[in-house]
């Protein structure tokens, strides 16, 4: 990080000094035993931690039971018609001890029973639960255990990854509607230069379910006019913390300065406040920066964010997979919502919009007709109405929809064809979404880094936020998934996916 100097001698400081704070120590040893009040706090602390975990734990372990015997339930059902759950409840107590401690150890050193501000999320479920499924079968090959097929590893891990996910969702829904109700929000103060702290500021407090209620800001520019209270100097952050009674400060400038960093986090951790840094584009980089050796100083490269060589070849392997199953598990809806298209109005059951893929090169774009015929022709007449911002087209009430394509636009249903463009390679299950030609002729040179890769059916815009974000904002998750690709985060995006549709966040 950069250094300044320090003032001249007799040179008055000022807010933007850089000079490294004093701060007082305590004149009484901290290991000294607290008093009773603050011990009997700190033990409802570790009760509640309890009580976390413990629920969590249950959850957990009711999530594995629950999907091994579905995996058995399902085998014995399609191979020997016997659809009875309780006919393998002794092979689920078999096998279910093994695999929850698994769980329970492996979730423990990823941190899924931290405290609800440190919890990782969905795609460390996954990861997980999939590390799970890879030991226990190294373990059984290992114990020489014999199998006809691997079913029960790969079909416990897919209904694994179903229930514990929905139940931890709902833990994390019910905690925080009830933290919500009780008016409890991290208190928190932005440290940092005056844009980054309006950026991240503006962030935090327009989330749609804000958790961290932005205090006011210590700037070390000059006091930027931008909506947030000044709390006064970085000198001065002890007194901020105590007065404001802070619960973490965010570091909101990815140039901020080494020396007063290292003070920064002394005085914070003293007064038991956590300090998280609001990331920086350069440090989304580096996550996928690889060392060059053999040169003169340390270098390391910034590989292009496309899939190739063994990557390509996991994901095309999981698009095929999934969405072959997903065409026969979702046959009837397919085969319901065509029906209701064919008598709803005339034309086409299917709309074949050409959209640019990877590369930019055109494809048609399945989707059940939701509008009537002459849609394309009024398109021009209603672009004075558009709702959305930046390149995309968005109408609430669009006339030119059916009351049939009404009700699969809320649903997402009308998208359910584009699992024969992923069978065809033309889309992923997990992307960017391809934007129709009108809305791509609009886009701006650095939006067009979205079509490094093959769009996808579902992507981070539907799992969060969908169109209650701007355009701009929207690119960005689509950066940010290009940075952080992998399996487990595809999965990730699919299961939150489900009730992001149905709970209709956005979507019109």
């Amino acid at each position: 990080m950069p250094t300044t100097e320090k003032p001249r001698h007799g040179a008055p400081e000022t807010a933007a000094s850089t000079t490294p704070p004093e701060f007082s120590l305590s004149d009484r040893d901290v290991r000294r035993k607290r008093p009773p009040v603050l011990s009997f706090v700190l033990k409802l602390d570790t009760l509640r931690g309890f009580l976390r975990v413990g629920a969590l734990f249950m959850l957990d372990a009711i999530g594995v039971y629950m999907a091994i015997l579905t995996a058995l339930w399902l085998k014995a059902g399609l191979l020997n018609g016997v659809w009875a759950p309780r006919a393998q409840g002794a092979a689920t107590d078999e096998l279910f001890n093994f695999a929850c401690l698994l769980t329970v150890l492996l979730f423990a050193r990823s941190g899924l029973y931290a405290a609800r501000g440190e919890r990782p999320g969905m795609s460390r479920i996954v990861s997980s639960l999939a590390q799970v499924a890879l030991v226990a079968l190294i373990y059984a090959a290992a114990s020489g255990h014999e199998f006809s097929s691997y079913y029960i590893f790969y079909g416990s891990l897919f209904f694994a990854v179903i229930y514990v996910s929905l139940l931890r969702l709902g833990y994390e829904k019910t905690t925080g509607a009830l933290l919500r109700a009780a008016g409890y929000q991290r208190r928190a103060v932005l440290v940092g230069s005056g844009a980054h702290i309006e950026a991240v500021g503006h962030a935090l407090r327009d989330a749609a379910q804000p958790t961290v209620k932005v205090v006011g800001f210590i700037s070390l520019t000059p006091r930027p006019n931008n909506g947030l209270l000044s709390l006064g100097t970085l000198e001065e952050l002890a007194q901020v913390i105590h007065r404001h009674r802070i619960d973490e400060v965010i570091i909101a400038d990815p140039d901020f300065p080494q020396p007063q960093a290292v003070e920064l986090v002394d005085v914070a951790h003293s007064a038991g406040v956590r300090v998280r840094i609001a990331p920086s584009t350069m440090e989304l980089l580096v996550h996928r920066a690889e060392f060059v050796p053999g040169e003169a100083v340390p270098l390391f490269e910034l590989k292009p964010p496309v899939f190739e060589g063994f990557d390509f070849f996991v994901k095309r392997t999981f698009d095929l997979l999934g969405s072959l199953l997903l065409l026969v598990a979702l046959s009837p809806v397919l085969a319901a919502s065509a029906l209701m298209v064919r008598l709803s109005s005339r034309g086409p059951i299917i709309y074949r919009s050409m959209r640019p893929g990877i590369g930019g090169t055109p494809f048609a774009c399945l989707k059940f007709r939701t509008m009537y015929r002459d849609a394309d022709q009024r398109q021009a007449d209603l672009e004075s109405l558009n709702e959305a911002t930046g390149a995309l087209f968005k109408m609430r009430d669009d006339p030119r929809m059916t009351p049939v394509g009404r009700f699969l636009r809320r649903y997402s249903l009308d998208e359910l064809p584009q699992l024969f463009n992923v069978v065809r390679g033309q889309m992923s299950l997990v992307g960017p979404r391809p934007l129709p030609e009108r809305d791509f002729q609009r886009l701006e040179e650095w939006h067009k880094k979205r079509y490094l890769v093959t769009p996808g059916i579902t992507g981070l815009w539907q799992v969060s936020g969908r169109s209650e974000l701007d355009f701009d904002d929207l690119v960005r998750l689509d950066f940010l998934y290009l940075e952080r690709w992998s399996v487990f985060l595809d999965l990730s995006i699919l299961v939150k996916t489900v009730p992001a549709v149905f709970t209709r966040r956005g979507a019109f």
